[in-house]
Formats: structure tokens, sequence, C-alpha cells
């Protein structure tokens, strides 16, 4: 099981923003606690696209407890296979 960041930086107000997604909700929510991010901002809760906008220091922490760094069109590869199967990646 594992929490994943994309490299995507969309600029938000003052901050640069990235996606956080994971295998299961259990521990994307548990991530958030981790590096300090309110669960409530979870986005698409429930759906094949669940995942957290997070800005870059937040992404350091999670970096630094175990989180793995993808590229964006690795985040889009993973939610498209979450769709059609279920599982972010093949052979989970």
């Amino acid at each position: 099981m594992s929490v994943y960041i994309d490299n995507f930086n969309a600029p938000y107000k003052r901050m640069k923003m990235c996606h956080m997604i994971a295998d299961t909700t259990e521990e994307l929510l548990e991530m958030c606690r981790k590096i300090g991010v309110q669960t409530k901002w979870i986005q698409y809760p429930d759906t094949p696209n669940e995942h957290f906008d997070i800005c870059l220091s937040k992404k350091d922490k999670a970096l630094s407890h175990g989180a793995i760094s993808i590229n964006f069109r690795e985040y889009a590869q993973m939610v498209n296979h979450r769709k059609l199967t279920g599982k972010l990646k093949p052979g989970d």
C-alpha cells in the first residue's frame, strides 16, 4: 500500500499545488494527518478520482513520510486504471 504525489504544480493564489492519491482512503487520510492537511479537504471522496490537492511544503513533508513521487502522466494513468479496475496499479 502506498501514497503518491505528482508534479503538477498548478498555481493557486501564492502557492503551487499538486495531487496526492493513495491505494486506499485510509492511507490517504493517514498521510494527511501526518503532514497537517485537514481531511475535510478531500476531493471527490469515494470515487476513483479521490485525492487531495496539497501545496509544495506539504508535498515535501509527505515525501519525508514515505510518499512516492510520480509525474502528472503517471497520476492520470493511475486514476484511469482505478476507474477501470478499482485499483491504482496493475498487479494490486
